[in-house]
């Protein structure tokens, strides 16, 4: 099969195909490999690639006969989460180097299930704001985002079919969105977090970036044991919502007609759209969200902070400072305040198969900040499970995604949904 035959599968076609005997790992290993020698060069998508570790791994996955779901799809992982064979360095120059003596749940799990963990892709410093060295496939002078930059380039570049990333704020759905590439963030604790740096322990989520709703939700339904995630049913007429919320004065219009066209597609061929008011209790979520990850962060890189401020970039520092502001009683009272809001909000949620609203202020910008979470951070702290949908171009010719929204533990029905709107894009000019 040629390389650009292999590099077109998707990833459930490569796992049937390897499990099938039609192709093996290592034909699909070195398609990719190939591609990623050709064209890194500007994207830097890779912390740790070592093709020679490769190769021996789809040689061990080809002798005993791959038959897993993710049977020999290579799989980019973020450099926040642990791997016992490859080093593991949280972005950040104090843990160059550093490997862990055992791999985080979800890599142990895709090994499991047969797949190839490629290599490690970049992250921001601990995964925060401080960026590092990649960049854009569409455009090497813009940001990829942050913080899974380097798995949602690495997709985006064509260099895996599917790569996870995490997300505490915005780091999965905004690059997601920057790079034009789908991802799934699925509701907090669907998939294990055992073996990810800790940013904030109540609100960190593996996320995962792939080329299309199928192979996220397969990948998230092999990480999650969640087998119905696994076979998407697409509604008939689904039940839609446009939620613009609030603070809309950072949005560019190309951001909020990225939802309207998207909408006005929707209805086209026979969707129920629903356009929402924000309710009076939503934009004080934010400073929920700001509590809640200022206090477990401080928390959580306490080390970090005591024994290697220094060490960090300039950016990192001064995140850190202004997440130290949170005092402990602000933090205890957004969370007792929480749960009734997310209660208030599955409510509302649960009323439709998807809720549209923003993915990111707009196109990546120009340079290399991370840009900005505004339109992410709410749902995050909500805990709700989250869709990146890419398919519309701004005035710059880079992507724009339509974030996608559900209740809390109704996974499968949003990405259902999301899949009808996939295929509604596909089919209208």
């Amino acid at each position: 099969m040629k390389t650009e035959t292999i590099l077109a599968l998707s990833a459930r076609e490569t796992a049937s195909r390897v499990a099938s005997g039609d192709l093996t790992a290592r034909q699909v290993l070195e398609a990719h490999l190939e591609h990623i020698a050709t064209t890194d060069g500007p994207i830097m998508a890779w912390q740790y690639l070592d093709p020679a570790q490769a190769r021996a791994a789809a040689d061990v996955l080809d002798r005993r006969g791959a038959k897993g779901p993710l049977a020999g799809v290579p799989v980019g992982v973020k450099d926040v989460i642990d791997t016992r064979d490859m080093p593991t360095g949280y972005g950040t120059k104090v843990y160059d180097g550093f490997r862990p003596p055992w791999d985080a749940a979800a890599v142990s799990l895709t090994r499991s299930a047969d797949g190839l963990i490629l290599g490690k892709t970049v992250s921001t410093e601990l995964a925060m704001a401080s960026p590092n060295k990649t960049r854009n496939p569409h455009n090497p002078a813009h940001t990829p985002g942050g913080s899974s930059s380097g798995s949602c380039a690495a997709v985006a570049a064509g260099h895996v079919p599917l790569a996870f990333g995490t997300q505490t704020s915005g780091s999965v759905i905004r690059p997601a969105s920057y790079c034009g590439v789908t991802a799934l963030k699925p509701s907090f604790g669907l998939i294990n977090t055992v073996g990810i740096k800790v940013l904030c322990h109540s609100l960190d989520t593996l996320g995962v970036l792939a080329r299309g709703i199928e192979d996220a939700a397969h990948a998230a339904s092999v990480l999650s044991g969640y087998k119905a995630l696994a076979t998407l049913t697409p509604p008939a007429r689904p039940r839609l919502a446009v939620l613009p919320g609030t603070r809309l004065e950072k949005a560019d219009p190309a951001s909020t007609e990225a939802v309207l066209r998207l909408k006005a597609q929707a209805e086209q061929v026979g969707a129920e759209v629903t356009l929402l008011d924000p309710p009076d209790w939503y934009d004080g979520i934010f400073d929920l969200h700001e509590a809640v990850m200022g206090w477990e962060v401080t928390n959580s890189l306490a080390p970090e902070i005591r024994d290697h401020w220094q060490d960090l970039t300039p950016v990192t520092r001064a995140m850190l400072e202004d997440q130290g502001r949170v005092t402990e009683p602000r933090y205890r009272a957004a969370r007792e305040r929480l749960p009734a809001l997310r209660a208030r909000m599955d409510d509302l949620l649960s009323r439709f198969d998807a809720t549209l609203t923003l993915a990111a202020p707009g196109e990546a910008p120009e340079g290399t900040a991370t840009g900005d979470p505004i339109f992410n951070r709410l749902w995050s702290v909500l805990q709700v499970p989250l869709i990146n949908l890419p398919g519309a171009t701004g005035p710059g010719g880079l992507p724009i995604g339509v974030q996608l929204v559900g209740a809390r533990g109704a996974d499968h029905r949003l990405a259902s949904a999301a899949l009808w709107l996939e295929q509604t894009q596909k089919a209208l000019p």
